[in-house]
This record gives structure tokens, sequence and C-alpha cells, in this order.
């Protein structure tokens, strides 16, 4: 029989990507869980809030697994896990529950499952730990942490890098890039999630994610700048940095929050924040020996990836 999987946060880009891999899956029956219609529209999906209790009881009875990938606002995040908490009381499926690296905070070093979770660099780190908290009381609960998830079309750590990349505005950072840039890729996430549905031993673990050997972000960003062709890679320094994070930054922020009462769309070019300058810096390693053996991951390789992603930018273009 096929494993019934309701993937909340579908709409989102690891969810899109998940409800993808789970579709070519011969043991699967995704549903996609999102919070109003969107693009994931070839397979079967329901709309509602995800905080809100009631509704989820409603929809999580009857399905075998619940992916939870909501990546919204921290508050959202945790009354989103609050509320799937509460409504799986009753039929007890297997909830696999999205974290991240940002639970270890600033620590530093080889990092792994048993590192305390600081959460000390922020609100959605903050917010991730507690939701962890909060899935310490269910039992069958798989909990993953994943790095830099990036892959074709991931805003965060392909987009964003490549519009920065090519418009000259990120390149070699010198010392302020020397921090180790954890990167999983998006396949190699979908198939630790997969991995984690079909092996019943899995239940209660939490899994770090990320690729074995990462490159300093300096790295990344020379090899990523080599396979979009923005080349030569310039340096960046320190003051034009701080002029990027400091009032760049701040300036396109606002204007990002005034274009959400518009009643038209615009395009703004991209920003990094300090917190993002202060990744770029962080000397942690995450350690994935576990996922390897438990879940059987072979992490993909970035040099055949970026290239990839690379042509997928290009048609965007």
């Amino acid at each position: 029989m096929k494993r019934t999987v309701l993937v909340l946060g579908a709409g989102g880009y690891v969810g899109r990507k998940l409800m993808s891999a789970l579709a070519r899956c011969e043991d699967m029956q995704p549903t996609a869980g999102l919070h109003r219609p969107s693009a994931v529209t070839d397979y079967t999906s329901v709309c509602f809030d995800a905080t809100d209790q009631a509704e989820l009881e409603k929809h999580v009875s009857g399905f075998d697994v619940v992916v939870n990938c909501v990546g919204s606002d921290p508050t959202v995040m945790m009354h989103s896990t609050y509320a799937l908490l509460r409504a799986a009381q009753a039929s007890t499926p297997l909830i696999v529950h999205f974290s991240s690296m940002a639970v270890y905070g600033s620590s530093c070093g080889l990092v792994d499952e048993k590192a305390p979770l600081r959460g000390d660099t922020g609100a959605y780190a903050n917010a991730k730990v507690e939701t962890e908290r909060f899935m310490a009381s269910y039992a069958r609960r798989v909990v993953l942490r994943p790095g830099c998830i990036y892959g074709p079309g991931s805003p965060a750590w392909s987009s964003r890098i490549a519009r920065l990349l090519q418009a000259r505005r990120l390149g070699d950072l010198g010392a302020a890039g020397d921090g180790i840039a954890n990167l999983v890729h998006v396949d190699d996430v979908a198939a630790a999630v997969i991995a984690a549905i079909r092996q019943p031993q899995c239940e209660g673990e939490v899994f770090n994610l990320a690729m074995k050997n990462p490159p300093t972000w300096n790295d990344y960003f020379i090899c990523f700048a080599k396979a979009l062709g923005a080349v030569p890679v310039r340096r960046i320094g320190e003051r034009t940095l701080k002029a990027e994070s400091r009032i760049v930054a701040p300036f396109l922020k606002v204007c990002e929050i005034i274009g959400r009462k518009l009643p038209f769309s615009f395009d703004l070019p991209p920003f990094f924040s300090p917190a993002l300058l202060s990744l770029f810096r962080q000397d942690i390693t995450l350690v994935s020996d576990k996922a390897e053996r438990a879940l059987g991951l072979q992490w993909r390789n970035l040099e055949e990836s970026l290239r990839e992603v690379a042509a997928f930018e290009g048609k965007r273009q």
C-alpha cells in the first residue's frame, strides 16, 4: 500500500521540490498542504491555515505521514508547529519536521546532532529551537537540520547569490568570506525526507544535512561565478561590505515593506544583511555522518550542481 503524505508548506521552494520527488515514488501518495492556491497545481492539494488546530485536525487525520516544512516568519513557524502537534495526538502520524542549522547559533568548529541548541543569532534561529522543543514531546518524529539549501531556483542560496555575483556586488570577500558554507542540494534534502519515511528505525532521531567537505563561502562564490560566466571575480573590500549591510540593505528592506502594501509589484535588487555577513565569517562545519549512515545519503557534487544552477539562472534572464 502507498504511504499517504501531507506536505505542509508545499507552496515554498523546498515543499515544491519535495512534492515532485514524492510523486516519483511508487510507494508514496503525496498531498500538498497550502495556505492559499499556488503554482503547485499538478498534485492533489488542500488549502487551510496551518496555525489553525481545528483545520489541521480535520486534514491530518487519515495521513500516514506529515512533513512540516512551513518556513514563514518565526511566529507562524512556532504557532503552526504547536497546532500540528495538538492536531496529531489522535491519529499519531509520523511527522518529519524541518528545523535548520540555525539552531546551533554562533557555535564554531565541528558540530554534530548532540551539540547544544543556542539559537542566539536572531528570531528565526530562536524560533527553530522552540519548534524542536515542541517536537521533543512527540514520539513519532524525525527532525532534519539542513544547512544552506541550494539548487535550481533556490531563492536564498542560488538565485540571490547569482544576481549579486552577476552585478559584481559579491565575489571574493577576503577574510570576511572565510567561513564554512554548509551547503546541501535540495534533491539531497528530498532524498533525506523519503529515506526517513521509509525507515521506521529513524523515528525519534535528529539529522544534520550538509555536504561533506564543504567549501568556504569565498570558494563557493568563486566557483559559482565561474559557472555563471561572471568572471573575473571581483574582490569586495570591508568598506564596501559595510556600506552594503548598513546602508543598502536597510534602504532596500524599507522598500520591500512598502512594496507589500502597494497594489502592484516591482522587482528589487537583492541585498545581504549584517546577519548574513556574520554567517559568511562563521567557522562552523555540520557533521552529517549520521545522515549518511542511517539515511544512505550521497551528496551531490558541487561543481556539477552549480553548472546546473547556472544554466537554470541563464534561462530565467
